[in-house]
């Protein structure tokens, strides 16, 4: 079973590289990620001035931290998600 983790990445000047720049990246993460298989898979990423703040399912933290070490990407914290609430919530 997959399991649902945040991890932040500390990267300078990341939410000031083009859209090329982050093509590049998303093509070397993909790489790593086909290169592991199927037990951890990219959601999204989001992007601030220094940071990034990725969305993952993985079976544990150890595939998210191997792909940290063979894409060249930090991985300076890794979450992993209990539960998620959202405004709808509020009226159940």
């Amino acid at each position: 079973m997959l399991r649902k983790f945040i991890i932040e990445r500390e990267i300078p000047d990341v939410g000031a590289k083009s859209a090329e720049e982050y093509c590049a990246i998303a093509q070397k993460s993909n790489e790593v990620l086909d290169e592991l298989g199927t037990g951890v898979q990219w959601v999204e990423s989001y992007v601030a001035n220094d940071k990034t703040y990725c969305v993952y399912l993985a079976r544990d933290e150890s595939l998210i931290r191997e792909h940290a070490k063979r894409s060249g990407f930090p991985a300076d914290r890794i979450v992993e998600v209990r539960s998620m609430l959202d405004p709808t919530m509020a009226s159940a």
